[in-house]
């Protein structure tokens, strides 16, 4: 099985590339939806930690956002606590979906939290900023602070698109993406 690495920046269109690859993607933003809304231990943990932010479950999205704001270093506590879990869920998926030829992995922090193989092809999808800016505010919880603290988190998108073996560059045309993963699936197979 190869696996298939997504990286770039927020809101670069990771995710539309992933789902473009046609094979199972597991979708850690996805999963963490999940576990905020479905894991009682996640918010028994996380209620443990960060007592004055999470009341009751399922946790909110403001609950999480509000932890974050007041106090950057909570971004990292609640990390250390659901990347456990999103992990546990993506080793699932990867033993579900062993047989395959190809799986797609699109996890915002996949490097930064040591989650790829030497092995690993990456893909770094490449976008304008001004228009991942301009789409990110179209979402309904967007937040800059939030956006912000994130990126510190992060490494460096020139050190992401360096570790990558290809690069896509998503000007939000879903042909030019569709041609470009072709192109790519037909290099790997």
């Amino acid at each position: 099985m190869k696996r298939i690495g997504i990286l770039g920046d927020i809101g670069a269109g990771k995710t539309h590339v992933a789902k473009c690859f046609g094979y199972p993607v597991f979708n850690a933003d996805l999963e963490v939806t999940r576990i905020y809304k479905n894991n009682r231990k996640v918010f028994k943990k996380l209620k443990k930690e960060l007592p004055f932010y999470f009341d009751t479950f399922p946790i909110k999205k403001k609950e999480i956002i509000n932890a974050i704001l007041s106090n950057k270093r909570n971004l990292k506590k609640i990390i250390k606590i659901v990347h456990y879990e999103v992990r546990k869920k993506m080793n699932v998926f990867l033993k579900k979906n062993k047989k395959m030829k190809i799986v797609v992995l699109d996890i915002p922090l996949l490097l930064e939290n040591k989650i790829n193989k030497k092995k690993d092809i990456l893909i770094f999808v490449e976008s304008n900023k001004y228009e991942i800016l301009r789409r990110l505010k179209k979402r309904k919880n967007f937040n800059m602070k939030i956006l912000n603290n994130f990126k510190k988190i992060q490494l460096s998108l020139d050190l992401k698109r360096k570790k990558s073996q290809f690069i896509i560059n998503n000007n939000f045309n879903k042909n030019s993406v569709k041609i470009r993963v072709k192109k790519i699936k037909e290099n790997l197979i």
